[in-house]
């Protein structure tokens, strides 16, 4: 039995991840301060005794005795991110140094998850771990991006200075049960304007491209990552090379929804990416073969399911 944190534990990669550690026969810490996160996330894992759930904030230092750390904490939704820019650049790079400084100490692995958006708006098509990135350090989203971006420099500055053992994770859009229903994302967007047959808003010509990534495939990817040897640091793409439309996206959902909603166009946002896909040679390389096992259509199904209950549709 390791004992191991998770900051953003009550968010929805986090919830996934607490229950797939407890389930190995794991002890976990779920830190959270609930912004974005949810107690319903994690209410199901409360009568297990090796479940402890802890309102906290990381910009504050943390203090436990831990054998590993997955620092999750952050908002990760554009209007979420955006409703309070500096608290999202705070988290992101206060978060990384409280972390690490926590790892350090107790000599734990902390894996930081971190995001194909440090990337921005890609002149290289797949993305590798090698390319610098495309990104507008002062446009809407950059208290997301370049945040992250500092929480990767604060990494890799840990490791060869304190020798801490870290994992750096370049997480592409993923998605499933436990998304919120209001978090801006596409696939939670497009689902619920389907089961309430609103109409589903294309910014753009639609034609922009995303890889979309099953929750279970990305927390076998962070489990395995984790095991890998202390020499292995990342970073490593996680998320699927199979690249949709965003009209195609909208299409899917509305036949697997048996929707009536019609397609409606809006305005492309500041610095919205127009392609994004993952090349993981890499994870597959180091992560004992890994890559996505779960389809788009097998995942869209059981993420309408979770909609439909949420929302009584």
């Amino acid at each position: 039995m390791k004992r191991i944190l998770v900051t953003g534990g009550a968010g929805f990669l986090g919830s996934h991840l607490c229950e797939r550690l407890l389930n190995e026969g794991n002890e976990v810490i779920c830190l959270d301060n609930f912004f974005t996160g949810s107690k319903s996330n994690v209410v199901h894992l409360l009568s297990n005794p090796y479940f402890e759930l802890v309102r906290h904030d990381v910009t504050v230092p943390y203090y436990a005795e831990v054998d590993e750390i997955y620092n999750l904490a952050c908002p990760a939704s554009p209007i979420h991110y955006q409703y309070n820019p500096i608290k999202t650049v705070k988290t992101s790079v206060m978060g990384a140094i409280n972390m690490l400084g926590l790892a350090k100490r107790i000599h734990a692995k902390v894996l930081q998850a971190s995001t194909s958006e440090v990337y921005g708006d890609p002149l290289v098509h797949p993305q590798i771990e090698t390319y610098w990135g495309n990104v507008n350090p002062i446009g809407q989203r950059s208290c997301y991006d370049e945040g992250k971006r500092c929480a990767e420099t604060l990494f890799v500055n840990y490791h060869e200075q304190n020798r801490v053992k870290i994992k750096i994770a370049r997480i592409f859009n993923t998605y499933g049960p436990r998304m919120s229903p209001n978090d801006g994302r596409v696939v939670s967007n497009f689902i619920t304007q389907a089961l309430n047959n609103q109409n589903i808003t294309i910014f753009g010509d639609g034609k922009q491209t995303r890889s979309f990534q099953y929750v279970d495939d990305l927390i076998e990817a962070f489990i395995r990552l984790m095991n890998t040897p202390d020499d292995f640091t990342g970073p490593v793409n996680l998320g699927n090379p199979d690249e949709f439309t965003m009209l195609e996206l909208a299409e899917k959902i509305i036949k697997l929804t048996g929707s009536k909603s019609e397609l409606v166009y809006m305005p492309l946002p500041q610095d919205d990416p127009t392609q994004r896909k993952p090349n993981i040679s890499i994870a597959k390389k180091h992560l004992n073969g890994w890559e996505p096992q779960i389809k788009l259509d097998t995942g869209l199904v059981k993420t309408i399911e979770y909609f439909r209950t949420l929302l009584n549709k």
